[in-house]
């Protein structure tokens, strides 16, 4: 079976789309699903050199592996090469627009994810609960068998 990627898209790549990447990655191998595989890249990562320390903390807080993230800038080969690409937001979703496997967490889950940057500890909590749903319902949607 073909390998199926989900390409998670946020700002900067270094907050929101990191801890999605990360969950997602933790509860496929948790769920023991196969041929699915998770990446991140921000729409303006250029100078982006690491996780946000924020980030980070929660994920390790919660026993989430982050060492296979890097920083990456989006390219259009990236979305091609995806099954499914995320972005956090509808607005970054608009930015997308023209490639028909790109989707809004609004999409799946009926709710934005906020950008946590700049903000307290309190609030990359509060968005790693809200990407703990999001992922739920991305699986459900995509990667179960009906």
């Amino acid at each position: 079976m073909k390998r199926r990627k989900v390409l998670f898209i946020c700002t900067g790549n270094t907050c929101r789309s990191p801890m999605a990447e990360s969950i997602l990655r933790a509860e496929i191998k948790r769920r023991k699903i196969k041929f699915v595989d998770s990446a991140s890249a921000g729409i303006f990562a250029e100078n982006s050199l690491e996780i946000h320390p924020n980030s980070a903390a929660c994920l390790t807080c919660h026993g989430i592996d982050f060492s296979k993230f890097h920083p990456r800038q989006l390219n259009h080969k990236m979305i091609e090469n995806a099954y499914a690409v995320i972005c956090m937001t509808d607005a970054q979703k608009e930015l997308l627009n023209g490639f028909s496997n790109v989707y809004s967490i609004r999409d799946v889950a009926g709710f934005d994810i906020p950008d946590p940057f700049g903000r307290g500890a309190e609030e990359y909590q509060k968005t790693y609960e809200l990407l703990l749903v999001a992922v739920d319902k991305i699986i459900e949607k995509f990667f179960t068998e009906a």
